[in-house]
């Protein structure tokens, strides 16, 4: 194989399964179907890959673009390969519920801590207050 600079290395990629982690944190699994020279990429077949604990469920996309700057991890899946994992896969109903429910639990924590930082005379600027 020869080495190609940039983007042009991912032309051999096009029409094979790939997960794509995103810089939100969500993971996409879908087949590559075309990139340009800024590494967008247009996949086919997606779906949205949820995990919470040991449960995972798949949210169907369809055709997926993604911009090339949201893209932290691309990797090429072997379909071929049986998965030999923990991971139990749940109806898309549950995960999103199991979801929502880390995400309170998440918040709460966040709000114990702000408080109890707040008791000890100490503050945590605000995500919205740090572009200022």
């Amino acid at each position: 194989m020869n080495y190609m600079p940039g983007t042009a290395s991912l032309i051999d990629d096009i029409d094979k399964k790939h997960l794509v982690l995103l810089r939100d944190g969500r993971t996409l699994i879908g087949f590559l179907r075309s990139i340009d020279q800024f590494a967008n990429l247009v996949f086919h077949q997606t779906v949205e890959r949820i995990h919470v604990g040991k449960k995972f469920g798949d949210i169907p996309r369809g055709i997926f673009i993604v911009r090339g700057e949201n893209v932290v991890l691309l990797g090429e899946m072997d379909i071929d390969k049986l998965c030999d994992n923990v991971l139990q896969q749940v109806s898309i109903e549950e995960i999103l519920e199991e979801q929502r429910l880390q995400q309170q639990a998440k918040q709460k924590t966040e709000k114990a801590k702000v408080t109890a930082l707040k008791d000890r005379g100490l503050s945590i600027p605000k995500a919205d207050n740090l572009d200022e």
